[in-house]
């Protein structure tokens, strides 16, 4: 059983660069996830390309401002 990662946690252990806004991965239940670093927002997404889409917008098109989890992740409403 995979082990649910809050979004937080993986930018502080695996990336600690500033720069990273948005996580995006997928939930213990296998959606894909779009997920604010400090909690401020995200959202559920049919793909891993439209949760991708979201974030990049979200971000400016900053190419270093979302990163890929390789664990899950969990959106918390």
């Amino acid at each position: 059983m995979p082990v649910t990662i809050p979004a937080a946690v993986i930018v502080s252990e695996a990336a600690p660069s500033p720069s990273i806004r948005f996580i995006v991965g997928q939930d213990p239940q296998g959606h894909w996830v779009a997920v604010d670093v400090h909690g401020l927002g995200g959202g559920i997404f049919r793909t891993r390309q439209h949760a991708l889409h979201y974030a990049v917008d979200l971000t400016g098109h900053r190419p270093d401002a979302v990163a890929i989890a390789t664990d899950r992740i969990e959106l918390r409403i």
